[in-house]
């Protein structure tokens, strides 16, 4: 039988370890197989109007070719004017939107292709191809489910879309994985 000390000095050891485990952003190991995804965190990470979930990450979860998001728009905001080195999947699941679109073969995006995206509506962004999710409906958030290779992004941020490619500011980790980020950063070139 076990006495009331051991429980104790058990508990009084392993209570920080159990209290890191569940504030941690990062539980790669530990992570039951079947998760609730109303149980999984979500943030603004500082994105206006943004609600972004990691369900299976690189960085959360241990994967190393594909990542899932579930992305909450409020009418009205958007993602920034971006690019980056992967590919990624869009499926709209409520809402209606717009997608900006312009190639990365000019020495700026310029003028984007208008796409107008909407529930059941699935598109995909070429590699490095610039772009901008808008939430253009007044009434209603927008949410996307979206699936990206090659985790974690390094993300290229556009002030505009008259901005030169060679101007575009890198944001990595991108604000979604720096908590749990471990590797150190290494220059581009």
């Amino acid at each position: 039988m076990v006495g009331p000390c051991f429980i104790s000095f058990l508990f009084l050891n392993l209570l920080p370890f159990f209290q890191t485990l569940e504030a941690s952003h990062c539980p790669i190991n530990g992570l039951p197989l079947v998760r609730n995804i109303a149980e999984l965190p979500q943030d603004s990470y500082g994105i206006g109007g943004l609600s972004h979930m990691t369900v299976a990450g690189s960085l959360l979860h241990g994967l190393k070719e594909v990542e899932v998001w579930l992305q909450t728009f409020a009418p009205g905001s958007r993602t920034p004017i971006h690019r980056h080195s992967c590919e990624e999947v869009f499926v709209v699941l409520k809402g209606s939107g717009t997608l900006y679109l312009a190639s990365s073969s000019h020495k700026s995006p310029g003028k984007p292709e208008e796409h107008f995206i909407s529930l059941n509506s699935t598109f995909h962004i070429p590699v490095n191809d610039v772009h901008q999710v808008c939430n253009s409906n007044e009434h209603e958030d927008l949410q996307v489910l979206v699936i990206i290779s090659r985790p974690p992004v390094k993300v290229f941020i556009y002030e505009d879309w008259s901005m030169p490619h060679t101007a575009a500011k890198l944001k990595f980790p991108f604000v979604w994985d720096e908590q749990c980020f471990q590797e150190p950063q290494h220059d581009e070139l």
